[in-house]
């Protein structure tokens, strides 16, 4: 009865029986595969409490599931290989350029990997798009998008698939690359006849006793000296700085500080608070 049904098919789309043997068997390794995964992937979910163990392990599965169903499929097609390739060499045009497309995003999606351009949730800015890394796959990789940086830089909850060659022809910024902190300003503007030394002593009080921002001179300190054996960076200064700067009718302080990107808004908001309670108590006057 198979056999039947490779010759009807066979006559059906004018093809060799042997071809549609091999098409049928390469679907079935294809669903089996998919299956196995489908139960593999149930089977650790139940057994991993963390969410991260969980994406690492599913990750793995799929893998090295692909990698078992690309080795049978190469198995399987061994010996018609070069049949396969002179069939393909008298496909249209349009699909040499899809096809081409697709080749460019496989070695782009090695090029990423190799040389670690980004992982799994860094943040990053590639042309005009901005988010958090969630996933990377063979011809594409998925950001989470981010807000501009006027409006926090939190996540619109959408999800960007973005091809591999992109990075190819676009300028890629990793924000945790080196090491997970970035350096942060925030300017606060009072009047001409404020006491500067007695505002820049308060607000280096409030920057200095936040939470987060004075356990980071440390951990960038350590993530700094690893970072020296790949790349030539430096700082003078890990700590909070605050800088004086006269503009027109007013003097621009500015809070230099080192902070992780997706805490940053937290921080802010917190400093702020502070800094108007301070400020009001002892009456400092801000300007815009």
């Amino acid at each position: 009865m198979i056999k039947t049904i490779f010759k009807y098919t066979s006559n059906f789309f004018g093809i060799k029986e042997i071809y549609v043997k091999l098409l049928i068997l390469s679907l079935l390794s294809y669903f089996l595969i998919k299956l196995i995964k489908i139960i593999l992937t149930k089977i650790m979910v139940k057994r991993l409490m963390n969410d991260k163990q969980k994406y690492e392990v599913i990750k793995k599965i799929h893998i090295i599931c692909n990698i078992i169903f690309i080795l049978f499929i190469l198995v399987l097609w061994n010996n018609y290989v070069g049949n396969l390739l002179t069939f393909i060499t008298f496909l249209s045009a349009s699909f040499t350029i899809a096809l081409r497309d697709m080749i460019l995003n496989f070695f782009a999606g090695i090029y990423i990997k190799l040389n670690k351009l980004f992982t799994i949730e860094d943040r990053i800015e590639i042309g005009d798009i901005k988010g958090d890394v969630i996933n990377i796959h063979s011809m594409n990789f998925e950001i989470l998008e981010i807000n501009d940086k006027e409006h926090g830089e939190q996540s619109s909850g959408i999800i960007i698939t973005i091809p591999n060659n992109f990075i190819l022809t676009h300028t890629l910024k990793n924000y945790n690359k080196a090491f997970k902190y970035i350096w942060e300003e925030m300017r606060i503007n009072v009047s001409l006849d404020t006491d500067i030394k007695k505002a820049k002593g308060i607000l280096y009080k409030i920057v200095n006793e936040n939470s987060t921002i004075k356990r980071i001179p440390d951990k960038m300190k350590k993530q700094l000296d690893k970072a020296t054996f790949e790349y030539r960076i430096y700082f003078n200064r890990l700590k909070p700085v605050i800088y004086t700067k006269v503009i027109d009718d007013h003097i621009e302080l500015s809070i230099r500080y080192l902070i992780h990107p997706k805490k940053n808004r937290n921080v802010l908001d917190e400093l702020w608070v502070k800094i108007l309670t301070e400020f009001k108590k002892n009456h400092i006057v801000l300007v815009k």
